[in-house]
């Protein structure tokens, strides 16, 4: 409760905030935190600077669900009663700063989530896209196109990141779930970027750890790549079309399918009678459980013609995770999301999302888990967002004695957004 308190209070204070402030709350090359930001991916690249001091810019989210959701398996394993109730509320807390003309700095805190009522910081990087610092104009026309990032931050790999939730910070997902294999881990490293005339090529390298120490381990640097073309190509027609990887060739963990430490959106599905909200608190997703060594690739394509949305994934992750049984595994990744959105400002959508995953279980087994989405969303304001969804996953193929056999959950969710 004292949590919930202050979380009511900080986030009124930043409203307010917010409020006092509302024409000078963009910084450059930024990707806004409202309505706006909605089809965009990578920050803005352009050369234009408004820069004139130190610039702190104070933001924020908060998600509220309402679930409603049955389950049901082959009895092996009893699964936990579920009732018709809100979520625990989520809160986010962001600090932006224009440092130099050209620098930015980014920081999450998650004041509460479903794996820790307590706040905790999420992670943070430093985005250069002048260097204007070492000497005026240094390097000025090759920085026209080049952007680096460091820090200990969510990693760049897919497009599929950029339209999920990120504990509260929900307005950008269309939908209430996030992917079945959830792509999203934030590790130490350095990105650098090259965007010219559409294309975009990326290289980055990671130490491959979500939680930092300097003990030594058998974790080696991960690397990550995307290579891609975006282009609005006239009034009504915006095309995008990248392809991503991300290869680790030893590691005492891997994190990139197990990175997330907010937490799902479906409470307790599929769980045992003994679960609680934060004993598996990603309930729903699937983890191939490559631990030991990981190679994925992630094709995205993008489209939006008018009002007509549609956002496509391929995933392919191979590797290998812990015991020799099978030594090497394979799990594939389809999804696509059709919209369509309408309304003076796209105020409205409704849409779809179709997910199926398969692969290879540890013991050799093959499993599929497929999910069907569909919803609606009103944006009240352009930091208001209303959604409702209704959502449907099975199970197929898994072992008689596991408490995924026969499986599957469905039903209502509701979802209340403030991100400003």
């Amino acid at each position: 409760m004292k949590t919930m308190k202050t979380t009511v209070f900080l986030l009124i204070a930043l409203a307010i905030t917010q409020l006092t402030n509302a024409q000078k709350r963009d910084l450059d090359n930024f990707r806004p935190r409202d309505q706006r930001g909605v089809t965009m991916f990578e920050a803005p690249k352009d050369t234009t600077s408004t820069f004139d001091g130190v610039k702190v810019r104070i933001g924020g989210a908060s998600t509220l669900q309402f679930q409603a959701i049955d389950h049901e398996n082959n009895g092996a394993v009893p699964l936990i009663a579920l009732g018709d109730n809100f979520n625990l509320a989520t809160a986010n807390l962001d600090l932006d700063v224009a440092l130099y003309d050209g620098v930015r700095m980014h920081l999450r805190t998650y004041l509460s989530s479903r794996h820790h009522p307590e706040p905790y910081v999420k992670g943070g990087y430093l985005l250069v896209d002048k260097l204007e610092f070492i000497n005026e104009g240094f390097m000025a026309d090759a920085m026209k196109y080049l952007t680096f990032k460091f820090g200990h931050m969510e990693i760049n790999y897919g497009d599929a990141h950029f339209r999920r939730s990120d504990n509260a910070a929900t307005i950008y997902n269309p939908f209430i779930g996030n992917h079945l294999m959830d792509a999203f881990t934030t590790e130490v490293g350095f990105e650098a970027y090259y965007r010219r005339s559409g294309w975009i090529a990326m290289l980055g390298v990671t130490n491959g750890k979500l939680n930092q120490s300097v003990e030594e381990t058998n974790t080696k640097a991960s690397f990550v790549a995307k290579l891609g073309y975006d282009k609005q190509i006239n009034d009504d027609l915006r095309f995008r079309l990248t392809g991503s990887m991300y290869s680790t060739s030893e590691s005492s963990k891997t994190w990139l399918y197990d990175g997330d430490r907010a937490g799902s959106r479906y409470y307790l599905v599929m769980e045992d009678v003994d679960a609680s909200s934060s004993s598996n608190f990603r309930s729903g997703r699937i983890n191939p459980g490559l631990s030991t060594e990981l190679t994925s690739i992630m094709i995205n394509p993008f489209v939006k013609y008018k009002g007509l949305e549609f956002f496509g994934l391929y995933e392919n992750a191979s590797g290998k995770g812990f015991g020799p049984n099978p030594p090497s595994r394979t799990y594939n990744h389809y999804a696509a999301d059709l919209l369509y959105r309408f309304g003076e400002n796209e105020d409205f959508y409704v849409g779809g999302r179709y997910s199926l995953v398969d692969g290879e279980q540890a013991p050799g087994q093959d499993i599929s888990v497929d999910r069907l989405q569909l919803g609606a969303g009103w944006f009240m304001t352009k930091n208001i967002l209303t959604k409702i969804e209704y959502v449907k996953q099975s199970y197929s193929d898994f072992d008689a004695t596991s408490i995924l056999a026969d499986g599957q959950f469905d039903g209502l969710m509701l979802e209340a957004v403030i991100s400003f």
